[in-house]
């Protein structure tokens, strides 16, 4: 057992995405959602529960996912939305504990000092305050699990999922790893995996009863060591705040292939954008700009630039990215093009690199989102899954677009079920809206 006394809590959001679209889209509370893009290159970046029962997961082919379950709704991802309600979310879990441990936007551990040594029945009563705590400013649910570490904390979550709770005692521990395949524990990658497969290890129970000698032989002294602290239960790593991201980056899986320049460039603005908001959002500047583009093939070109001074100017950084894009592009299709923000610092100054140097190749394109590789086509006037309002019906969403028309439903958080309606798509009563006037 790790220290004695101690427990440690790990919250985790119930399929966060596709709840945050349930929420805040009433419709499709209670149905198949997907999200995720409509391409033939897309995946799954959200699946509700009830698509999960069809053998959905997140990062399937959208395409595969769609075919096994083919009467979800599938909507393109809204990842301002995820991240305002993940702050709301972490804000609950910092007034709960002084040290928070945020894992990704819909997972964090936490160590409150009040239950150091508490009994099982304390902490269960707490974790049941927290997760009506999440709800309450939220609306979201979340399954929590608690044990003697990290590990055991993850895994408990993990058991109480969806919107359950779990409480590992000290007691019980042993025969709840026991059982688990081994890469429920953490460090066990495929590699790992296999190697231990071949020794006939397949459980958790089966690497604590393994020699130590012969588990560090296979994985190296530090990993395996590690690994048989955790299967017996031994956890004594720190809940601890993670530094922050030492890059801010963006990408774009086209669904098909690139082949004209100025395409490319059109690309590089969309995506530097995409990546500009988020380094805007944490309140610093980069000093390196990295683009890297991938070719029909499969190989991967990057290119690098770096100044001696960070900034956030969009123009600039746009104009760089251009510049190295074009001694990165293969012959042939481009088939993926990211684009990565470095060197980042606080307190930035006005300007970085040289002013752009091709101003028509600069867009003034904002992306929907932060995330760059689900940006909507901008060919095309409406998406389904578009946020949208119109002067008379308010916020909305879009369900369908074609032939000049587009069908819209008009509903948020508060409003229960909405009705939908139908519009010119040139309607000018009708424009793009942020996604978080969905939480209204």
């Amino acid at each position: 057992m790790s220290g004695a006394g101690r427990w440690v809590l790990h919250l985790d959001m119930d399929a966060f995405f596709a709840s945050a679209e349930q929420l805040t889209r009433p419709t499709l509370a209670g149905r198949p959602v997907l999200v995720g893009g409509l391409g033939p290159r897309a995946v799954v970046a959200g699946a509700s529960y009830e698509s999960r029962v069809f053998g959905v997961r997140s990062a399937m082919p959208m395409g595969q996912a769609r075919r096994r379950c083919p009467h979800a709704v599938t909507v393109p991802p809204r990842f301002v939305l995820y991240q305002s309600l993940s702050e709301q979310v972490m804000g609950v879990l910092a007034e709960a504990a002084p040290v928070l441990e945020p894992v990704s936007v819909d997972e964090a551990y936490l160590e409150p000092p009040a239950l150091a040594g508490a009994g099982a029945a304390e902490v269960e009563r707490f974790a049941v305050d927290l997760r009506a705590a999440v709800r309450a400013a939220t609306g979201l649910p979340a399954s929590v699990g608690a044990g003697s570490g990290k590990q055991l904390a993850k895994i408990a979550s993990e058991l109480a999922k969806p919107d359950g709770l779990r409480v590992v005692t000290p007691a019980e521990q042993e025969a709840v790893l026991a059982p688990l395949p081994v890469r429920a524990l953490s460090g066990v990658g495929p590699v790992a995996e296999t190697g231990l497969h071949r020794l006939g290890i397949r459980t958790v129970g089966a690497i604590a009863a393994m020699d130590l000698r012969e588990l560090t032989g296979l994985l190296g002294t530090a990993v395996g060591t590690e690994l048989h602290r955790l299967a017996r239960g031994v956890d004594e790593r720190p809940v601890a705040p993670r530094g922050a991201a030492k890059q801010i980056s963006a990408e774009t899986t086209f669904d098909a292939d690139l082949t004209a320049m100025r395409a490319v460039h059109e690309a590089v603005a969309r995506i530097t954008g995409a990546a500009h908001r988020r380094l805007v959002a944490s309140g610093r500047a980069a000093r390196t700009v990295t683009v890297k583009v991938r070719s029909a093939d499969f190989t991967t070109h990057t290119r690098s630039e770096t100044s001696a001074v960070a900034s956030t100017d969009l123009g600039a950084l746009t104009a760089v990215a251009q510049r190295l894009a074009r001694t990165a592009v293969p012959e042939g299709g481009v088939r993926l093009i990211g684009v990565s923000l470095a060197g980042l610092g606080d307190d930035p100054p006005p300007a970085l690199f040289e002013p752009p140097r091709e101003p028509d190749l600069v867009l003034d394109a904002e992306p929907e989102s932060a995330a760059a590789e689900e940006e909507p086509d901008l060919a095309r006037p409406w998406r389904p899954g578009d946020d949208v309002r119109h002067d008379e019906h308010g916020h909305g969403w879009v369900q369908g677009a074609g032939h000049g028309r587009v069908t819209v439903r008009f509903e948020t958080r508060t409003t229960g079920p909405g009705r939908a309606r139908t519009f010119p798509a040139d309607d000018p009563a009708l424009v793009r809206a942020d996604p978080l006037g969905s939480l209204a």
